[in-house]
């Protein structure tokens, strides 16, 4: 493994050195592996399909009045 002192900045303040973290995880990013990307999406599905079968449903029956359910329910 590669010692620490290699991957952080001298004397940088905290701008320079969140730029520098960010250059990092954007160059790890393109280096992934196809199986690292498929983890990740089944990650991203995992946590937006409860959040699309329950919270937009929420929201939607808490905006829309009454009436306009009624005459959409009824065609």
């Amino acid at each position: 493994m590669i010692h620490r002192e290699h991957y952080t900045p001298d004397s940088v303040d905290a701008a320079q050195s969140c730029l520098f973290w960010s250059a990092r995880v954007e160059a790890l990013d393109r280096h992934l592996s196809i199986n690292t990307w498929a983890l990740k999406a089944v990650t991203v599905v995992l946590i937006a399909y409860p959040i699309a079968r329950i919270a937009i449903p929420a929201l939607l029956h808490a905006v829309v009045p009454d009436g306009v359910r009624t005459v959409l329910n009824l065609i």
